[in-house]
């Protein structure tokens, strides 16, 4: 699905003086690499402060206990999304609230979000699934009609923007009170480990972030809060600094194989592709089909001549047994499950080769055609 060695290979010889520098100096824990992270990524974003962490489920975690939610409060928040989305709600006692999500776009659909508030209601998560930004005028709107804090899972769409309807472009993440996202390896921006960071333009709730992160103090011993313990490794930085330069060119790379997809895919009746919301630079983190027809019988097939694919997710939120009797569910989320049913994720990655993907179209059509 990803070709991280290739990756590597263009980037080697700073990514392994980084690294050797890291070694040399014994800086292993917050070391100056981790600032000049946070720095760099803060201008890419736009964003004021930038506060690192251990992955991106930390990130959405701390982000929950930086705003002072309490258990039993209600955030919203799609079905169709990775369970930490979902898994950060339950272990600090709040009730996730599960809504649909478009069918085309696959992000949280905004006429669910205003019809699952309650007087509990007090957050809203939308994700940024697959590397395409969730409608945030609209939510924003509502957010602000109901006194609700916005927090954007952004773990599979760094890189990528949304317009508003005022013209201005803004980074993904930065337009809720707090952005989360994840440095998993396969990630647009990815580290060679777990890494994760948020980001956000308000003063005070970024030293808040900071100290939840770091055991609950600003002067160490001092613990003002319950915090937890999650910080990004130096080394970690180091690899993040050098692949920063190159996000751009890696989106860019990955929608160029995406129009190819598209192009091979277009009008045939039983494929739908993956759109793309004319407010959303989409970075296609993943490059996700709809099926009509036998969706695991292609899959198979791939699999068959050695190429492989991914189903996100087989099984929303709200029907995963860990979720019993622990949420809300909002409508009868038909999309949702309408969903799981037909998506199929193909490779897609910056250093695909165009005889790849022409061998992985070739196959999808062959058996879509039979």
């Amino acid at each position: 699905m990803v070709d991280l060695k290739t990756q590597y290979a263009a980037i080697k010889q700073e990514v392994d003086n980084g690294i050797m520098e890291v070694l040399n100096n014994a800086a292993f824990i917050n070391g100056k690499q981790v600032g000049d992270f946070a720095e760099h990524l803060g201008q890419y974003l736009g964003v004021k402060h930038v506060i690192p962490c251990a992955n991106g489920t930390d990130a959405l975690q701390i982000a929950l206990m930086g705003l002072g939610l309490q258990p039993g409060d209600e955030v919203i928040t799609p079905s169709f999304t990775y369970i930490a989305t979902c898994e950060v709600l339950a272990l600090l006692g709040l009730t996730p609230v599960f809504v649909d999500v478009y069918p085309d776009s696959f992000t949280i659909n905004p006429n669910e979000i205003e019809k699952a508030i309650t007087s509990k209601t007090k957050a809203i998560v939308p994700v940024h699934l697959y590397g395409q930004s969730a409608d945030m005028d609209a939510v924003m709107e509502i957010a602000k009609k109901h006194n609700l804090f916005v927090i954007e899972d952004n773990a599979q769409a760094i890189g990528g923007s949304y317009t508003g309807a005022d013209g201005i472009k803004k980074a993904n993440g930065t337009m809720g009170d707090i952005g989360c996202t994840s440095f998993f390896p396969s990630k647009n921006l990815g580290c060679y480990g777990d890494g994760g960071a948020m980001y956000t333009n308000n003063d005070e709730l970024a030293n808040k972030l900071r100290m939840v992160a770091n055991h609950g103090q600003r002067v160490r011993y001092y613990h003002d809060m319950v915090g937890v313990n999650s910080r990004l490794d130096t080394i970690q930085a180091v690899i993040l600094n050098a692949k920063l330069k190159h996000l751009d060119q890696y989106c860019s790379n990955r929608r160029s194989v995406a129009d190819a997809y598209d192009k091979a895919f277009a009008n045939h009746p039983k494929i739908k592709t993956p759109a793309r919301a004319s407010y959303s630079y989409h970075v296609y983190h993943q490059y996700t089909l709809v099926i009509e027809g036998d969706r695991n019988g292609l899959q198979t097939f791939l699999a068959d001549n050695n190429i492989p694919s991914m189903i996100y997710y087989p099984v929303p939120a709200h029907r995963q047994k860990a979720f019993e009797g622990k949420g809300k569910i909002v409508g009868d989320l038909y999309h949702t499950d309408w969903l799981t049913d037909r998506v199929i994720s193909l490779p897609i990655h910056t250093e695909m080769e165009a005889d790849q993907q022409a061998f992985i179209i070739e196959k999808v059509l062959e058996f879509m055609n039979k």
